[in-house]
């Protein structure tokens, strides 16, 4: 990133579907109950669109409330974190524009599972650090029970749908909200530890019929839970390190919200002492792209997160992906 021109957060917004779907719900529909799901996840219940609800509807929603706490109502660019959008082709961040009053606006969507807000965020940062952006609107949106098979306890149990954003200005290294260093990572070899086997070009180009449960999401969790803990460590030390910062020089661990034990695990293994973990997962599960904004939203509305405090942000998800950023926490209200 430029020294003389940064990222800086300038609005936080979030929304969430009113229907809530709770541990007891699920009892009814599985062999499992609430003890089993909150002591292997942390998680109470989850956020659910009603029939017809889109992740483009979630984002719009987040967009529009990141804009108001911005005081503003346009941005050079909007940035979509999506596992879940509303078509394959096309984008949905150009309809989520357009339905924001910005149309002709450059619109995007990342994909990057549940690391796409850190990755989107990274993008929204170089669009402003080489001048082609004075301000864009990072979203991470998603509607992640369309995709999980509904008679599969485990995936069921973990996810919920939800959405985040955030408005980056122009502005200078130094100040309050200023966005980076960051770290980015993948690798494919391992991408079949979190797939939708049916649906893309391999498939399609094969000529085969999708087996039963293959137009859903798969996770190999004891594999999965392994890397998470490893890819978030590693880079959270890495741009720790770029920082020419440690563990102790950070007030909050705001990590992608996949599984209480995770979180507990990184920032065991960082050193960072729990009570300075951000997490909101028992209230919302996990939301994917939308994990991380939800929870810094949750946490500014609680006042867990205050002005001047330097926050380390880190997620991993399929790809494999992983990624982590850090930045001081300005003085701005989450709408």
């Amino acid at each position: 990133m430029s020294r003389s021109r940064a990222a800086v957060l300038s609005g936080l917004g979030s929304w969430l579907p009113p229907r809530v779907v709770t541990n007891e719900d699920l009892s009814r529909r599985f062999d499992t109950s609430d003890e089993w799901i909150r002591s292997r996840t942390g998680i109470a219940q989850r956020h659910v669109v009603d029939p017809g609800v889109a992740t483009g509807d979630l984002a719009h929603e987040a967009g529009l409330r990141a804009l108001k706490s911005a005081g503003t109502d346009s941005v050079d660019a909007v940035v979509l974190a999506t596992t879940t959008p509303d078509h394959l082709s096309p984008a949905t961040a150009p309809d989520v524009a357009a339905r924001l009053g910005m149309g002709g606006t450059a619109a995007f969507d990342v994909a990057a599972v549940c690391s796409g807000f850190v990755y989107a965020l990274a993008t929204g940062a170089g669009l402003i650090a080489s001048g082609i952006a004075d301000s864009v609107l990072i979203i991470g949106a998603e509607t992640f029970t369309t995709i999980v098979d509904p008679a599969d306890r485990s995936t069921s149990s973990i996810f919920g749908d939800g959405a985040g954003a955030v408005v980056l200005r122009a502005g200078e290294p130094g100040e309050p909200g200023a966005v980076g260093p960051f770290d980015l990572g993948s690798d494919g070899s391992l991408a079949h530890l979190l797939v939708i086997p049916a649906g893309g070009a391999r498939q399609r180009s094969s000529g085969r019929e999708p087996e039963p449960g293959d137009t859903y999401f798969h996770m190999q969790g004891s594999q999965v839970y392994k890397h998470a803990v490893l890819r978030m460590t590693e880079s959270a030390r890495r741009v720790l390190a770029a920082a020419g910062l440690g563990a102790g020089d950070i007030d909050r661990f705001v990590g992608h919200q996949a599984n209480l034990r995770i979180l507990d695990s990184v920032a065991e293994r960082l050193g960072i002492p729990l009570d300075h973990r951000v997490t909101n997962i028992a209230d919302v599960g996990n939301t994917a792209a939308a994990s991380i904004p939800l929870a810094l939203a949750d946490a500014a509305a609680r006042g867990e997160l205050r002005p001047g405090h330097r926050v380390l942000a880190g997620a991993f998800g399929g790809g494999l992906t992983w990624g982590s950023c850090l930045f001081q926490w300005p003085d701005i209200t989450p709408v």
